[in-house]
């Protein structure tokens, strides 16, 4: 009968522990540890396997990352981040310790979600402003609307400069030369330095406070949330259902209160003196030219027009 002893020896030379040994050698012969252990050439091979584990979880998520099957589905032990190692010396003694790193989808990620936190939308698709456009790529959409791309361009270097500014912009011109989808790339750029902001697009947002008669909570808290966020942008006005109550106790509520304190945007079919005129007659009380003035006051003196030319992009793939 085999002895405790003799048993343990073959269990030591048998093909278990080679296969382990295999294993160990396949890890600091890797590419990623032999770069590593060529940028420290104090760690000696007692060091190294004593930190086998954390070699071996370095090397494995380096290879995860670099056949990604996106962060959704990230294998890693912490999703979207990989193993670093790092050594500490410690008199004649080196420690290898491992930290997470977050991967660029990760980065990006949580980059989009602060952009989210900070902005508002109101019936605008939320994907049209967190497309992160660079300015040539806007410019070259359609050169005939180069001149209104420069205005805005500057305007946003401006504030990134000088701060939030006092003025917003009113972009006009026809229908579909992309007077929104230049609003979002400036809210876009905006919010990445830091500002919040909402953008509203008028007709619905006009039938959305309709259903909000019997809660005077969300009402004042949406309010409240217009008159506060930095950047402002009420899109497509003057193709609301105008009515008095719209007008006077919510638009020139919001306009009264961020005159001479934050900027408001609008984009418009309509240039500013036909604008006044829509504002000037609603549905229930027919031409009220002094109240469409009132609010005017609030806009013409408070914003830089911007015509906005181009052909007709609704439609277009």
């Amino acid at each position: 009968m085999e002895s405790l002893s003799q048993i343990l020896k073959q269990f030591a030379e048998g093909p278990f522990m080679k296969s382990g040994e295999e294993r160990a050698q396949q890890i600091l012969q890797d590419p990623l540890i032999l770069k590593f252990r060529q940028k420290h050439p104090e760690l000696d091979e007692h060091t190294l396997r004593v930190n086998m584990n954390r070699l071996y979880q370095c090397v494995k998520e380096y290879k995860n990352c670099a056949n990604c099957p996106g962060l959704e589905r990230c294998p890693n032990d912490l999703q979207g981040h990989y193993a670093v190692l790092t050594v500490e010396q410690q008199g004649t003694y080196s420690y290898i310790h491992e930290t997470k790193a977050a991967c660029k989808k990760q980065l990006a990620y949580a980059a989009e979600q602060t952009l989210r936190s900070r902005i508002r939308t109101y019936h605008v698709d939320d994907k049209a402003i967190l497309e992160n456009h660079s300015f040539e790529q806007i410019i070259g959409k359609d050169l005939e609307r180069a001149k209104a791309v420069d205005q805005i361009q500057d305007y946003i270097i401006k504030t990134m400069e000088e701060g939030l500014q006092k003025k917003g912009l009113y972009l006009y011109g026809s229908f579909g030369t992309g007077k929104t989808f230049l609003m979002c790339y400036m809210l876009h750029k905006l919010a990445k330095e830091g500002h919040t902001g909402a953008i509203v697009y008028m007709p619905d947002f006009a039938e959305d406070l309709k259903g909000m008669f019997g809660d005077a909570g969300a009402l004042r808290e949406t309010i409240e949330a217009l008159k506060d966020t930095d950047v402002l942008i009420f899109d497509d006005i003057g193709a609301e259902n105008l009515n008095p109550w719209l007008r006077d106790h919510v638009l020139g509520a919001i306009l009264n209160y961020r005159m001479n304190r934050k900027p408001t945007f609008f984009t418009s079919n309509y240039d500013l003196d036909s604008l006044e005129k829509h504002l000037s007659f609603t549905n229930k009380d027919g031409d009220e030219e002094h109240k469409g003035q009132r609010i005017m006051d609030r806009i013409r003196p408070f914003v830089d027009k911007v015509e906005v030319l181009g052909e007709n992009k609704r439609g277009q793939s």
